[in-house]
């Protein structure tokens, strides 16, 4: 079986080159690019009048055309930019050309300026892909007035979140850890600043921003749900040129500017936040010496070596640290190196070797008060990667991908040391290492006028090591107080330099699209993921506490299977789209707990899990209004996310902790005239699904809960529910009497909801009365909702371009 896949592969990466090999024509190709700034545009068109057809810009502006000889007239546009046509001689040699397009001043003033065709969303074969462009994330009202790419995307169908203060996202049933968040190609693992109230992405240093939810290329890999592809800025490589902000609880900075005019050029952007510094006078005794920040930094440089050749090098670094005497602090590290070849006028390199860092820290003693009684405990997963992608373009009707991937990880899940009146003692979770191979092909194809596909198969292989001298194997031991999740463990002597473990996997992948005319279309698509690591976390929400994991010889990978269909439709010459979009997942080896797993610091936290199987299906409505004074969307979903786990819920179907039946957002934005401009944002979801006792026992004066043992989901949490507004009022100039600036005054949850988080139980507090009048009376327990965030909060931004 596996001679016969690696055969099929090898036919679909030749057969493509025999039929070009075999034609009598010539390729046009090139970049096309911004001319204020440089930057290389996304999705652009280069559309061929006299044979309509056409092509667009990868992600760093380039494209091929392949055509028979002769002379041809190419208009190439972009959504914002001014219509550019370019005649070109197609006779005896291939020809390159390079285009630097315009801003549409006439259009600025009703128009959101993005890279990308205005019908792409019916034209373009990707379905359950959203992409939003960082005009349009930073006229949308936030949460202290500053600008929010996590929290725009949370506006969007099929994303939602566990609620205000928790880390990520959650899309079409998926966990957290079920989203590749890349930036730059570097993964980032905890995308979250402040327990989840910001996100770790400068909106100043930030190009391009994409959703990926199904139909998943095939050059994608490692996770269940969904891809979240943002790009940075190159910089700008024509002039200098500054942004920034100033707010009520953090300001930002970024300067970009050309190292070698029109061919090296860089950009740096930093935050700060200063609650603490605004904090601190009114902080005495313990709380005196109190640390609640967060900073980054992200910073890139690129250098257009010659025609064929660019390199970039960019990186980010952030933190957050929060608490006094014991001291929790938190961050990412990510840098990556990108080469771009060009081989011929068909054939695209970008390679890319990335390393990435999660890790968080828990001190006892940062300062050094008490070294003889300290606890620290440390964890971390890191990231080593090359990966080349090719993109062969081999005539206007078929464009070949392929490529593959050598990624390690380095795991330590938790290792603590205590000191106590000088004796040391060390414990925790043994560290792990992977190495996750890849290798892809995949080909998008114009079978007609009307249909297009696009297939693919990637395979994964997974060798996975302890570097511990013992391994644990689970065995099967039935359901006790002693053995919730009814397993134990065996020990195991184990050679630390041999694979432990190792999985393969075959994922493949397939998308069309129908064009029903020309302003619709269906699409439909398939595929398959396979996701070798884990986020443990047995709370309501993700934390910056969680625990990442290897998939083990105890710990399956995740696979997870998709089917979408979906009609997309635009109106009034692309002023409007809607679509209409059905899925479903099917889920195996899915995570779960026993009641009372112990995931921290615990070398034998494996026999603490549960694994069953999954399923996720939904209904997705959107509209968008493109032009005019008044733009924005409207999105419902319709969804469940369900899980059975046998020896939980007395092993029947169960709603996840994430499962929200009804989410509607809507988005509004109104430009008055150019000096001020209004934005406004609704949502309504479902509540969570919550595990509470069904009743209460007494001993000894005493109240506790009582809940049945692998209970799920019995209640939920109130419908959540919030109206933000905003108004924008620009100004002639900037700082120093020069650029641009605006006020952003705004209001996050205008009418005051007290949004609940959660449901827990606790003993009711007696009246003076009550107590007089029964004081030996039993206690009553009583449920009480936890809100995060439970009043209107207004804010106010500066900032400043010039």
């Amino acid at each position: 079986m596996i001679n016969l896949i690696r055969k099929s592969l090898l036919i679909l990466l030749i057969l493509p080159f025999e039929m070009f090999a075999q034609s009598d024509k010539l390729t046009v190709s090139g970049y096309i690019k911004d001319n204020k700034n440089g930057e290389g545009l996304i999705g652009a068109s280069i559309f061929v009048k006299e044979l309509m057809t056409g092509t667009t810009t990868n992600t760093y502006g380039f494209y091929s055309l392949t055509l028979p000889k002769g002379n041809y007239s190419l208009i190439i546009s972009s959504v914002g930019y001014r219509k550019v046509i370019k005649d070109i001689k197609l006779i005896d040699q291939n020809v390159t050309l390079n285009v630097e397009v315009q801003e549409d001043g006439q259009e600025l003033a009703e128009v959101i300026v993005n890279a990308k065709r205005e019908d792409d969303n019916v034209q373009a074969i990707e379905m359950s892909v959203n992409k939003i462009d960082m005009k349009t994330i930073k006229k949308i009202p936030a949460l202290l007035g500053e600008v929010d790419l996590v929290r725009a995307i949370q506006l969007l169908p099929g994303v939602s979140t566990v609620g205000e203060g928790a880390s990520g996202f959650n899309v079409r049933g998926g966990g957290v850890d079920q989203n590749l968040i890349l930036l730059d190609d570097a993964p980032v693992y905890n995308s979250s600043h402040l327990f989840g109230f910001f996100s770790i992405f400068n909106p100043d240093a930030v190009k391009d921003v994409k959703l990926i939810k199904g139909g998943i290329p095939a050059q994608y890999g490692g996770r269940g749900a969904s891809i979240l592809d943002v790009k940075m800025k190159e910089g700008n490589a024509k002039k200098l040129e500054v942004n920034g902000g100033i707010g009520v609880i953090f300001s930002r900075l970024s300067i970009e500017a050309p190292i070698v005019k029109d061919k090296a050029s860089f950009i740096v952007a930093a935050r700060r936040s200063y609650i603490d510094v605004l904090a601190k006078p009114f902080l005495t005794g313990d709380n005196a010496d109190s640390k609640f920040s967060f900073y980054d930094l992200t910073a890139k440089v690129n250098y257009n070596i010659n025609q064929n050749n660019t390199v970039f090098l960019s990186g980010y670094f952030g933190r957050d640290v929060f608490g006094n005497d014991f001291g929790f602090n938190w961050g990412n590290s990510t840098l990556s190196a990108r080469w771009n070849h060009v081989f011929s006028s068909k054939l695209f390199l970008n390679s890319t070797a990335f390393y990435s860092n999660y890790d968080y820290l828990l001190d006892s003693d940062l300062a050094n008060k008490r070294p003889n009684n300290a606890f620290r405990w440390t964890s971390n997963i890191e990231n080593l990667s090359f990966k080349p992608d090719f993109t062969y373009y081999i005539n206007p009707e078929n464009t070949l991908t392929f490529g593959g991937q050598v990624l390690n990880y380095d795991f330590t899940p938790g290792s603590a040391t205590a000191s106590s009146n000088g004796d040391k003692r060390t414990f925790g979770s043994a560290p792990k290492n992977a190495v996750e191979y890849s290798a892809y092909v995949g080909n998008e194809m114009k079978v007609s006028s009307k249909l297009s596909l696009q297939y693919g198969i990637r395979f994964s292989r997974y060798d996975y090591t302890s570097k511990e001298d013992v391994y644990y194997e689970r065995v099967k031991v039935g359901i006790s107080d002693e053995f919730p999740s009814g397993y134990d463990l065996n020990t195991k002597p184990n050679d630390p330099n041999k694979v432990l473990q190792s999985y393969q996997n075959f994922e493949p992948r397939f998308s069309m699209k129908l064009e029903t005319s020309e302003t619709s279309s269906i699409k439909a698509s398939y595929n398959r993921m396979v996701q070798y690591i884990h986020l443990l976390s047995n709370t309501a929400a993700s934390t910056p506490l969680d625990v990442w994991t290897s998939s083990t010889n105890n710990i399956k990978p995740q696979l997870i299977d998709q089917v979408a269909l979906g009609y997309f439709k635009n109106l009034g010459d692309n002023e409007y789209e809607t679509s209409v979009e059905v899925y479903y997942k099917d889920l195996k080896n899915q995570i779960d707990y026993s009641d009372r797993a112990d995931l921290f610091l615990n070398p034998e936290f494996e026999k603490d899990l549960m694994f069953g199987k999954g399923r996720a299906y939904g209904l997705e409505l959107y509209g968008k209004k493109n032009k005019g004074k008044l733009t924005g969307w409207v999105s419902y979903t319709l969804a469940r996310t369900e899980r059975l786990v046998e020896g939980l819920n007395n092993s029947n179907w169960y709603p996840n902790r994430y499962d929200r039946m009804h989410t509607l957002n809507v988005v509004a934005q109104y430009e008055i005239n150019k000096k001020w401009s209004f934005g406004g944002n609704f949502a309504f979801i479902s509540g969570v699904p919550y595990s509470l006792g069904k009743g209460q026992g007494t001993y000894e004066d005493l109240t506790y809960s009582i809940t049945d043992n692998g209970v799920r989901g019995n209640v939920r949490v109130p419908s959540y529910h919030r109206l933000d507004i905003s108004a924008t009022k620009k100004n002639k100039k900037a700082l120093f009497g020069k650029g641009e600036s605006e006020w952003v005054f705004s209001v996050y949850n205008l009418y005051n909801r007290r949004n609940p988080f959660s449901i827990y139980t606790r003993p009711k507090e007696q009246t003076a009365g009550e107590a007089a009048q029964s004081p030996t009376s039993v206690v009553q327990n009583e449920a009480v909702r936890l809100s995060i965030i439970g009043s209107f909060i207004p804010s106010i931004t500066y900032n400043f371009k010039f």
